[in-house]
């Protein structure tokens, strides 16, 4: 992946981009026990969809649909396109981007962090990025 489709990317998703970084307390129907839930999420919206579409391809992870509004459009309204990633693709497109980031570098950093703490728990050592993307094409 070149350096400079990284960069340009970055800028992107500091500019469009937004990142959901949040716990919250999930009930199961047969515990009483309410548990922890993290919701970790990397979305970029805009109306020009052969941009998002090359993210997806140069990122090689995360989906691109068509934005959905909770009212109807106004014929005035471009129609929207969003790319989305969630959880462990979150985490390595976070890896990716963290060097060129700027706006959203604190959230980026909170990404991280929280799958280094818990890959390191759960295999012993992190996962590289080049692994991470022998396993995903594996699947």
């Amino acid at each position: 992946m070149e350096e400079k489709n990284l960069a340009y990317i970055a800028g992107l998703f500091d500019g469009e981009g937004h990142i959901q970084y949040k716990q919250y307390m999930r009930q199961r129907k047969h515990n009483i026990r309410p548990y922890p839930t993290w919701s970790i999420r990397m979305e970029m919206a805009m109306t020009d969809q052969s941009i998002l579409i090359w993210v997806c391809e140069t990122l090689g992870v995360g989906t691109v649909g068509e934005k959905r509004y909770k009212t109807r459009y106004s014929k005035t309204w471009k129609k929207q396109w969003r790319w989305r990633c969630q959880h462990r693709e979150a985490y390595y497109v976070a890896r990716l981007l963290w060097p060129y980031a700027h706006v959203k570098l604190d959230k980026i950093q909170k990404i991280i962090d929280h799958y280094s703490s818990h890959l390191e728990i759960m295999n012993g050592k992190v996962v590289s990025l080049a692994d991470y993307k022998k396993i995903m094409s594996l699947e």
